[in-house]
């Protein structure tokens, strides 16, 4: 296939593209060329989707990959554009897009967030102002954008916590570079508390065979296609780093208590029982067991947890990042004093 990939050179875009020219397609990237060093064998179109797309007219693809399709006026521009010079669109959306995440397996036909392309242009006028504030509702948008362009030959994949080389959300770099470090590791919730994440490769095969056979409609991604716990995520890190590190569970009320943030201060938590903000009513209990039953049906599959964690931690031990650098994750000195406290408590 010619595959056109607008980005493809940072996380998810760069695994894609190495993983299209392992299986021999011909791949032309467009971005704005500050993060291609490295790739070889494709065809790299500098431009900025952000102004005028002029650099890809008169060409024509099987398939475009949309990796950093998120303010929506640009992907009404690059559908609109592209519209009479491709055959397939494929716009990778997040799991982001529902309306919460309350309940448990949830699938594609639950509610999403609504937003007009007006408002959301109003928001978007500033690039330096709080747009990921609007992420979810930015990406439900330009999922309609997309199939209201190009109708019937878009294929929406609402992706979850993605993982692999080159994170530079630092989720799960963090985890394995804590659980490296030894010792007693604070952890959130219950060990058998349920996390999903899916292995950028395991995306990207299936997106290969999905435009193979342009194949559409809206697919939940993340993964694996079994239980895996919290616990089980965090001994598969401990087996792959060689690690002596102890795991010290404290419930989520004592986190909650002394302000420690989910997600982003703990990385792949999200509490269980206690709502994640003042103004939410319910707990998300919902968002780690996405239902993925269509994505696995139409071939979606899952290589060993281990298999992905020892990839990423050979990446992660070149990195020699300093606390301050790391964007997820605890400092250690607040985790220290917070075993400390909660080792007094029981």
């Amino acid at each position: 296939m010619k595959i056109l990939v607008l980005g493809g050179s940072r996380f998810l875009g760069r695994t894609f593209v190495e993983e299209a020219l392992s299986q021999n397609h011909e791949v032309t990237i467009f971005n704005r060329g500050f993060q291609n060093a490295g790739l070889k064998d494709v065809e790299i179109i500098t431009g900025n989707r952000f102004g005028n797309l002029k650099e890809l007219k008169n060409r024509n693809w099987d398939t475009v990959l949309d990796t950093s399709g998120f303010i929506p006026y640009t992907v009404q521009n690059s559908t609109e554009f592209l519209k009479d010079q491709v055959k397939h669109y494929i716009f990778i959306s997040s799991i982001s897009v529902y309306k919460d995440w309350v309940p448990e397996n949830l699938d594609e036909n639950y509610p999403v967030l609504e937003m007009t392309l007006d408002e959301a242009n109003e928001l978007s006028k500033d690039a330096k102002g709080p747009i990921y504030d609007h992420y979810g509702h930015f990406k439900a948008l330009c999922e309609r954008i997309a199939e209201k362009n190009m109708p019937g030959r878009v294929l929406n994949i609402r992706a979850g916590q993605l993982m692999g080389p080159n994170d530079y959300t630092d989720r799960v770099p963090y985890w394995l570079n804590r659980i490296a470090r030894g010792g007693k590791v604070l952890v959130p919730g219950k060990s058998n508390r349920r996390v999903q994440v899916i292995d950028n490769k395991d995306l990207s095969v299936w997106m290969l065979q999905m435009m193979a056979s342009h194949s559409t409609g809206t697919f939940n991604a993340t993964g694996p296609n079994y239980r895996l716990t919290m616990k089980e995520f965090l001994d598969a890190c401990i087996n792959v780093t060689g690690s002596d590190a102890e795991l010290v569970w404290a419930d989520e009320k004592f986190l909650l208590d002394q302000g420690v943030e989910p997600w982003t201060e703990m990385p792949l938590w999200v509490p269980e029982d206690s709502p994640l903000s003042p103004e939410l009513e319910q707990p998300w209990r919902g968002a780690f067991s996405i239902n993925i039953d269509k994505a696995v049906q139409s071939g979606l599959s899952f290589r060993p947890i281990e298999k992905s964690l020892v990839e990423i931690y050979e990446w992660e031990k070149n990195r020699q990042l300093s606390e301050d650098e790391w964007k997820s994750g605890m400092r250690s000195e607040r985790e220290k004093e917070l075993l400390q406290l909660w080792g007094s408590k029981r």
